[in-house]
């Protein structure tokens, strides 16, 4: 399992970028200072966006185990899964929002359009607080 490197996932945060150029999506930061180190941010929103791998953090789709080394993969993965959970909530008590894309819904399809919708929606609700000053 050599082969298998963490690369910073830059591959996956292009692909994400070209997909927010396209729906027009401004405003967002990467390697923003936030707790977790989400992937992107939107600072005046306290909006982070984190892509998770499907292998790096347990896909249960697209996930596969290697053959060897069983245990130091599954407790390498599954604590990858449980410190994703304690950052979403850490974040959330902070005040901000998650959101969460697998690296297989930037291939397309209905549950990245409804993830791009969310996240829209959660922009404009954020101007719009912004607006009225709360």
């Amino acid at each position: 399992m050599a082969s298998v490197r963490s690369s910073g996932n830059k591959s996956t945060e292009l692909k994400f970028i070209s997909i927010m150029k396209v729906h027009s999506i401004t405003g967002w930061r990467r390697h923003y200072h936030v707790y977790g180190n989400p992937d992107f941010v939107f600072p005046n929103k306290h909006i982070a966006i984190f892509i998770d791998g499907c292998f790096w953090h347990g896909c249960p789709k697209h996930c596969r185990m290697p053959a060897s080394r069983i245990q130091y993969w599954e407790n390498k993965i599954f604590g990858n899964a449980k410190r994703d959970r304690h950052v979403t909530r850490e974040l959330k008590k902070r005040g901000w929002t998650v959101v969460r894309f697998w690296e297989h819904d930037l291939a397309g399809g209905p549950v990245l359009g409804r993830k791009l919708t969310r996240l829209k929606r959660l922009l404009e609700k954020a101007d719009d607080q912004k607006k009225r000053g709360s």
